[in-house]
C-alpha cells in the first residue's frame, strides 16, 4: 500500500464528540496479548506524533502553520486518548505493565530480525535484552503482590526468564548515545525502525514515570523507579539513532507516513474485530494527516514528497507474535556486553577505569540496595524459588540459578561468555 496514492479525507471531519470518543474496553481476560500490545505501541506512537508537533509549534513563528499543526494536533490527542481507553478499568496497572514489557521485547525482536543498518540491528539486540530483564522482574513483583502468573497475560509467547540482569543496565548517561542514521540514504524501514522503537521505548518510560507513585507497595514503587531510569537510557539511545538533519517539516511528514503504516501493520495483523475497525478508522484519518504534512512541505520548503520518503509504497507490515528462539540466541551471545560512546564492548575490555564502573559504583554501590536485586531475592526467600516461565534452560548458564539472583552478568569482566552481535545480509 501507498498511503500517498489514497484520497484523503477532511481532517476536521475526524474529530468526535464525547459518546464516540469513549470506546469499549477489551476483557482482559479474553483478549489477545497481541491485541494489548497494539494498543500500547499505537497510544505512544500517537503520544509521539503530538509531542513532536507541541516542540515544531515552539520552534516556528509562522501562526498560520502553527493553526495547521493545532488542527491535526488535536485529531490526534482524540486518537491517543480512546486508544488509551481500550484498557479496561479492571486491569491493574501492574498487569498493565507486563504487557509492556511484552511488546517491548517482541517489537523490538521483530525489528531487529528485519534490520539492514547493522548499526540500528545492534543497538535493538543490546537494549532487546534488558527489556526481556525487566519483563522478569514484574512478573515476579506480580505474581508476589497479585497472586497472578505472568506467562498467562503474555499467553506463553513470551519467556519469562532473566535476561541481562537489571543492576547491569545503569550506565554513564554520555554512553548511551549513537551514530545517527541519514534518512535521505537509508532504508525506508530502518528510518521506520528508528522512530517506532523511540516512540514505544518513549511511551513505556513514561508510563513508569507516571505511574512509580501509584504503586501499592515500597517495593513496587522503588522497582518502578529504578526501570523508569533505564527507560531513559533506552530512549536516549533510540532517538540518537534518528537523522538529525531533517527539518522540521520532513519529520512531519515522516511522523505522519510512520503512523499510517502502523495502524495499517495493526489492521492487517488484528484478529479483534472491533479493535480492527478502529485501526482502519484511524488509519484513514492518518492518511489526511500525511497528506497534509505533504502540502505544507511544498508550500514552505518547496519540496515533493518524494524528496524525502522516495517511493511511499509501505514495507511488509509489523507483526507482533512470538520470538522465543530470536531472544535465546542473542541472550547467549550477547549478553556479557555493555554500551561505550558509539560502540558496544564485552565487560571484560572495558579499561578499569572506564566511565561505566564509576556510575556502577555510584548508582550501584552495593546489590542490597538495588530494587530489581531485592525483589528477586524476597520473592526466593519467600517460595523458595523464582518465578518464570521457559520453554527450556537458559542459554547462559551462569543465569539458570533459581535460587540466587546474578548480579555480575554484565556487570563484572569474565562473568558470563559472550560472542558477537551480528548483522542481517
Amino acid at each position: 500500500m501507498n498511503p500517498f496514492n489514497e484520497k484523503p479525507c477532511s481532517i476536521e471531519k475526524a474529530l468526535q464528540d464525547w459518546q464516540q470518543l469513549y470506546p469499549k474496553s477489551y476483557n482482559k481476560r479474553e483478549v489477545d496479548p497481541y491485541t494489548k500490545t497494539r494498543i500500547i505501541l499505537m497510544n505512544g506512537t500517537e503520544f509521539e506524533a503530538n509531542w513532536f508537533s507541541h516542540q515544531f509549534a515552539r520552534h516556528t513563528c509562522d501562526n498560520d502553520l502553527r493553526r495547521e499543526l493545532a488542527l491535526t494536533r488535536e485529531v490526534e490527542k482524540q486518537q491517543q486518548l480512546k486508544i488509551s481507553l481500550l484498557k479496561p478499568i479492571n486491569e491493574t496497572p501492574l498487569e498493565h505493565t507486563i504487557s509492556y514489557e511484552q511488546l517491548a521485547v517482541d517489537l523490538t525482536a521483530e525489528l531487529a530480525k528485519r534490520e539492514l543498518d547493522c548499526n540500528v540491528k545492534t543497538a535493538l539486540d543490546f537494549a532487546l535484552l534488558e527489556d526481556f530483564d525487566h519483563l522478569y522482574r514484574y512478573a515476579n513483583l506480580l505474581e508476589m503482590e497479585q497472586g497472578l502468573a505472568a506467562e498467562w497475560l503474555v499467553g506463553r509467547y513470551t519467556e519469562i526468564m532473566p535476561g541481562r540482569p537489571t543492576i547491569a543496565h545503569h550506565r554513564y548517561p554520555k554512553d548511551n548515545v549513537k551514530r545517527s542514521i541519514d534518512a535521505k540514504n537509508s532504508d525506508v524501514q530502518t528510518v521506520l525502525s528508528t522512530m517506532i522503537i523511540t516512540a514505544a521505548e518513549q511511551q513505556t518510560m513514561n508510563y513508569y514515570m507516571n505511574i512509580t507513585n501509584f504503586a501499592c507497595s515500597d517495593m513496587g514503587r522503588k522497582l518502578y523507579q529504578e526501570i523508569a531510569l533505564v527507560e531513559e537510557e533506552h530512549v536516549t539511545q533510540y532517538e540518537s539513532l534518528m537523522d538529525p538533519n531533517a527539518t522540521w517539516l520532513e519529520m512531519l511528514l515522516w511522523h505522519e507516513y510512520c503512523e499510517c503504516y502502523l495502524y495499517w501493520s495493526c489492521y492487517m495483523t488484528e484478529t479483534d474485530g472491533y479493535v480492527k475497525k478502529l485501526w482502519e478508522e484511524n488509519l484513514a484519518m492518518e492518511i489526511s494527516h500525511l497528506h497534509k504534512a505533504a502540502e505544507l512541505l511544498k508550500k514552505y520548503e518547496g519540496k515533493e514528497w518524494q524528496e524525502v520518503i522516495k517511493d511511499g509504497t509501505f514495507p511488509e507490515p509489523i507483526s507482533l507474535h512470538e520470538n522465543i528462539d530470536y531472544v535465546r540466541k542473542i541472550l547467549g551471545e550477547t549478553v556479557q556486553y555493555t554500551s561505550l560512546k558509539e560502540k558496544y564492548v564485552r565487560v571484560k575490555d572495558l579499561p578499569s577505569d572506564a566511565d561505566f564502573f564509576r556510575f556502577q559504583k555510584i548508582t550501584n554501590p552495593t546489590p542490597q540496595i538495588v530494587p530489581s536485586h531485592c525483589t528477586i531475592e524476597t520473592f526466593i526467600r519467600r517460595r523458595g524459588a523464582d518465578y518464570r516461565y521457559q520453554v527450556a534452560p537458559s542459554p547462559v548458564p551462569e543465569l539458570r540459578n533459581r535460587r540466587e539472583d546474578n548480579t555480575t552478568v554484565g556487570r563484572k569482566p569474565n562473568a558470563a561468555n559472550s560472542s558477537d552481535f551480528t548483522c542481517n545480509d
